[in-house]
């Protein structure tokens, strides 16, 4: 079951091969849509490219609540369609396509009025349950069910005894949304497509007012391509503006930034057994069981500074604990945070004032000849988006072009996954590892297990944890540079790795070690290694830096003061 790689060797030959020869399709912006796209172009048979500036989710899609939901919320908002559709795709990642990436969740509502409260909250679980089965992919889900109080505390200990007065309990399903992203690039690079990461598109190819193509710089060995295609596909999330400003094209529509930050606190900091759902003000607060972590997100509020690296401020951290806190016995303090990460959704402006009550559904356009823009929209649904996306495309193809199929096409992993899971005592006496450890690497990279499992039976040194973060293994590291496109320190121990968010020191004394590791594979020097160290180091100092700051202007003039390692 071996699978394409991400190499620098791969990606090296996918830049000079697209600039080769005319693409039908090709995909700008390497995050959930874009990949999503790339996966749908090139399984209909079009000959597709995918390129993305930075690293593969390193914008939004890396930075999200790492749910895969319905939307419960949107129920209340009388979004029966949008809520219909993310059941639909949650129950096929779950059934079908990504059973090794997504994984059930189960969350606590603490009801805190009686009888009403209890009607009300208990007929939208009921109809989200009935909407997940009437959709054809929702049975493998427990039901919800109604709770006392004291069987609420038994499961959530945690709890405040006079923060409910009864529960609910349902549930939902959860994804390392970076590393799902980067499956769908390999998975789509698996069928023929071109990809490669850190390759800025600069401008666009016109023929009369018709776009026919990208130039691209290679941001890692320098250089120009001109890549010609039939059809461009912006899928650019929040920077959707500002590629449409190459063209200098106005948009049919824009898209606002709105910036929800996340905590993450270690488990023994909250007894429960649970994730837990809460009303805010504003919106929703999730406490989500993450692995030896809970992740407590999120907020919703206007961002218009630096897209690349958004800030989480002093306040923002402030109002995520005083928020849970209003709910658990004994409260979390800052001392308690382990990670802290903040993301911007794009959603589509000139609906509504306040951010969160903008729609999340998505809008696919064709502002000029050659060039589609897809925005909006929500990680969940990324399948449809893409699906629309492609629609959109194929109409100005002077060929038929065959209907989607990525409801049947299985994530790179996915197939022979449950077998392995059902052999994994086997598997583990064969690589001389723990069941655990195998369970972990079967939970993240599925049936490609055994290509992490071979780079250890060639160098058993690998098959070591790291020593300050040893939930992963030293092969790990590798496997990210050779098979899964990562080109820096960086993109390791932040989105191959979630080492960043998941360790007090926010990976720093990883960092040397795992540049070691990297250096054979990527070609680098000492200096380079030096170089990397250093940068990330700076960052992380820039990030706790912006996180004592009052407010999103002093926050994000904090985080600027790291540059990126290669400037785009």
């Amino acid at each position: 079951m071996r699978t394409a790689a991400l190499g620098p060797e791969q990606r090296a030959n996918a830049l000079a091969r697209m600039a080769e020869t005319e693409l039908d399709v090709l995909v700008v912006g390497g995050g959930i849509v874009g990949a999503g796209t790339a996966l749908d172009a090139v399984t209909r048979g079009l000959s597709t490219g995918i390129v993305e500036a930075r690293d593969w989710a390193s914008g939004t899609s890396s930075r999200s609540s790492k749910l895969i939901h319905g939307g419960l919320r949107y129920l209340e908002m009388l979004d029966f369609a949008l809520v219909r559709e993310a059941l639909k795709e949650r129950g096929l990642l779950l059934e079908r396509l990504a059973p090794h990436l997504v994984k059930p969740v189960p969350f606590l509502y603490p009801l805190q009025h009686r009888a009403w409260e209890r009607l009300y909250a208990g007929t939208g679980v009921a109809m989200y349950d009935v909407m997940s089965v009437s959709s054809g992919h929702g049975r493998g889900l427990p039901r919800h069910r109604h709770l006392s109080r004291r069987h609420a505390l038994q499961v959530a200990p945690a709890l405040r005894k006079d923060a409910l007065v009864g529960a609910l309990q349902y549930y939902d399903a959860q994804v390392d949304d970076a590393r799902f992203v980067a499956t769908l690039v390999r998975t789509a690079a698996e069928y023929g497509a071109l990809a490669a990461n850190r390759a800025r598109v600069v401008g666009f190819l016109r023929e009369g007012e018709r776009v026919v193509g990208a130039r691209i710089e290679d941001l890692e060995q320098g250089g120009e391509y001109e890549v010609r295609a039939r059809q461009v596909v912006n899928a650019t999330g929040v920077w959707t503006d500002d590629t449409q400003g190459l063209i200098a094209e106005r948009g049919q529509f824009h898209v606002r930034a709105s910036k929800g930050i996340h905590l993450v606190v270690p488990k023994d900091r909250i007894n429960s057994t649970t994730g837990l759902i809460l009303r805010t003000e504003k919106s929703v607060l999730f406490v989500i069981p993450w692995g030896r972590h809970w992740i407590i997100g999120t907020t919703d509020t206007d961002w218009d500074l630096d897209k690349a690296h958004p800030a989480a401020s002093s306040a923002d951290i402030d109002y995520l604990l005083d928020h849970v806190n209003s709910v658990l016995a004994v409260p979390l303090t800052r001392d308690d945070v382990e990670g802290v990460y903040a993301g911007l959704r794009p959603l589509l402006a000139g609906e509504s004032e306040a951010t969160s009550k903008l729609s999340r559904e998505h809008t696919v356009a064709h502002p000029v000849p050659g060039l589609v823009v897809i925005a909006g929209g929500k990680y969940t649904t990324y399948r449809v988006m893409a699906k629309d996306a492609v629609d959109e495309a194929v109409h100005a193809l002077a060929h038929r072009v065959a209907d989607c199929v990525t409801e049947e096409v299985r994530l790179a992993g996915a197939e022979g996954y449950h077998a392995l899971w059902n052999g994994r005592a086997r598997l583990a006496q064969r690589a001389g590892l723990h069941v655990a450890r195998v369970e972990h690497l079967l939970g993240r990279y599925g049936s490609m297990t055994e290509e992490v499992l071979d780079l250890i039976e060639k160098d058993p040194k690998l098959g070591e944890p790291l020593p300050a973060a040893d939930d992963y293994l030293k092969a790990e590291v590798v496997y990210a540079c050779t098979h899964e496109g990562a080109r820096h320190l960086d993109d390791v121990l932040t989105r191959r790795t979630r080492i960043s968010i998941e360790t007090f020191d926010r990976g720093v004394r990883s960092a040397r070690e795992c540049a070691e590791l990297m250096a054979p594979v990527l070609g680098w020097d000492s200096d380079q290694m030096d170089r990397e160290v250093e940068h990330y180091e700076k960052r992380v100092e820039a990030e706790r830096e912006s996180q004592l700051q009052p407010d999103d202007q002093t926050a994000d003039a904090a985080r600027l003061g790291a540059p990126d390692i290669v400037p785009v």
